[in-house]
Order: structure tokens, then sequence, then C-alpha cells
């Protein structure tokens, strides 16, 4: 449920999907796989990193996958700052989809892709994590990442799918929905969000960083 939360006791978390990446271009699904960014996200990266040392914060999160442990790096270098890394945050596993586009997919099993685009969280992909775990995971970080830094600002680095399962657990919108609520969270762009214990308020989506 989307509610208010006391300022003064509340974290702020800088939610931040990671640059582009090689794979962008044809909207390859990139799951787990460590997929190397392209000199555009490179560039994303650093104008997030210009960007939080404008709008400081006492600590960065990211996933252990390396798109966004790179697109943390500039934000880190300004601010002086180490990042924590937390395996929680990592992407979902997209199973038979790791490396392939939906169009792909649909061309050989146009049933199960239809069925994933009416409900993709009861429909995942064969052999992908299943979403609910995924928002299990990430909203458990999430809080966690709260308690631990409560009432400072922290910048969290990781992915498009994870952050709008976890956006739709812990603003109590269906996760069936979260492709329609949230069709894109853009590469570097950032998402506010304050959690106080169990309430979370969504303040700004994907604001550009450049």
């Amino acid at each position: 449920m989307l509610v208010s939360t006391n300022a003064s006791t509340s974290t702020t978390l800088l939610l931040a999907r990671h640059g582009q990446t090689v794979w962008h271009a044809e909207n390859r699904y990139a799951g787990t796989s460590d997929v190397a960014l392209t000199e555009i996200g490179r560039r994303q990266a650093e104008a997030l990193g210009e960007w939080v040392a404008r709008h400081p914060v006492d600590a960065v999160w990211t996933s252990t996958v390396l798109r966004a442990i790179e697109t943390a790096e500039p934000a880190c270098r300004a601010l002086g700052l180490a990042a924590h890394r937390d395996h929680e945050l990592r992407e979902c596993h997209y199973g038979v989809m790791e490396g392939r586009t939906l169009g792909e997919f649909a061309a050989e099993k146009p049933e199960l892709a239809e069925a994933f685009r009416a409900d993709p969280v009861a429909n995942a992909f064969p052999d992908a994590e299943d979403p609910r775990a995924v928002a299990a995971r990430g909203s458990d970080a999430m809080r966690r990442i709260a308690r631990e830094h409560e009432g400072e600002r922290v910048l969290v680095v990781a992915h498009n799918t994870l952050l709008r399962l976890v956006l739709c657990e812990l603003l109590g919108i269906p996760l069936r929905d979260y492709r329609r609520v949230f069709p894109q969270l853009r590469n570097a762009a950032v998402s506010e969000v304050r959690i106080s214990g169990k309430d979370t308020a969504l303040i700004s989506l994907n604001l550009p960083c450049s």
C-alpha cells in the first residue's frame, strides 16, 4: 500500500537500473548473465556518478552482477565510498530466455509467449526463477538496507525486472502487473522510495541524471 512516511525516521532509497549493455539494442534478456556495458552505458554510469555528487548519499549498494557493479563505480568514486554488494539484488534468472528476445521465443513457442504476456508471474519462462521469489528476496533486501541505514540516503544499483517486482511488492501492487504498471526503468535513471518499517512511499520514478 502506498502510504506517507515520516521523513525523520524513514530511509530514502535511490533505485537505479544499471547502464545500457551490448544486449539492449536487440532487447535480449540478460538475467544473471554477465553482459558488458556499451560506451553509452559507461557514459550513463558517469552521469549517475555526477548526479550523486550533486545529491550525495550515505551508502551505495549493488547487486553482484558485473553490469550493476560497474554502473555504481563512478558514484562510489565521486563520494569516496565502497559499494556494498548483495547477491539478493541480482536480476531474475530467465532460464531458456537468457540471451534471447521475446520475439525469438514467440516464433518457437507462440502459446507460451502469449501466456507470459498475459501473466508474466503465473506463466514465467521455462526454467526461469519464480518472479514471486525474486520479489520476495529483493524486497527483503531493500527493507534490510533501509533498517541498516535508518534516516539516511542510499543508492541501490540493480536491475530492470528485479526493481519493478520489488516496487510492486513494496507498494502493494499485484506482481502480475509489473510489466504494465512499470513498463521500463530507464538505464541509470533514479527512482526514489522512502521506507519506514513496513511502509513505503514512491516519491519519483525514472528521474534522468543527465
